[in-house]
């Protein structure tokens, strides 16, 4: 879609038009494309994406985000009836809460709120390596600190080397490189785990 219609979609839906799509019709929901390069707009040097925000959650007022991104920004994020929410799977905006972490793609609106496509909840991207493998724990070393990794029936799924995504765990071996995309459980060392990339 090109950017003057996406911003005329999302601009009428935050001020009470109809939303008949969601990001899965503007871009990808998967969790790697919350990691994946913002579509291609001039910057200044330094400049951050104006069509991006990040941060922890401090209060909803209806449908309005109001966070704390990581460099101290205050955001507001406008959720709409075509924002597309990912929180470990596709969910709805009642599963957001006071304190989740989120990333956010959409369109900046004039008064400079941020109105969403879509907004990935808790989402973490670890480089780790496998310390310890429990039937329903991966235990995982990330820059020199432990956190644990929560194996989630019907949702969390392995990708070895190039191959598709599975569900069968068993390959994964103790000491093993590993890159972990998932949702994080606020305040503590704790992921769910939605997918692990192994090389092998």
């Amino acid at each position: 879609m090109p950017q003057p219609d996406r911003r005329r979609f999302l601009t009428s839906a935050v001020l009470g038009g109809s939303a008949v799509a969601g990001a899965t019709a503007l871009g990808s929901l998967a969790p790697e494309a919350a990691f994946a390069a913002p579509p291609k707009i001039k910057l200044d040097p330094g400049a951050l994406d104006p069509n991006f925000a990040e941060g922890r959650i401090t209060g909803i007022s209806g449908s309005l985000l109001r966070a704390s991104g990581s460099d101290r920004t205050l955001h507001r994020v406008h959720v709409t009836d075509g924002t597309s929410i990912w929180k470990l799977h596709p969910t709805t905006f009642d599963q957001i809460k006071v304190g989740d972490g989120f990333y956010a793609r959409g369109v900046r609106l004039p008064d400079g709120s941020l109105a969403a496509d879509a907004i990935w909840v808790n989402i973490v991207n670890l480089d780790a390596s496998i310390a310890a493998i429990e039937a329903a724990r991966l235990h995982l070393d990330h820059n020199g600190k432990r956190v644990i990794g929560h194996v989630v029936g019907g949702r969390t799924a392995a990708v070895y080397g190039s191959a598709p995504a599975v569900a069968d765990l068993t390959r994964l071996q103790v000491g093993r490189h590993v890159k972990v995309i998932g949702a994080w459980r606020p305040d503590t060392n704790e992921v769910d785990v939605a997918t692990v990339y192994s090389g092998a």
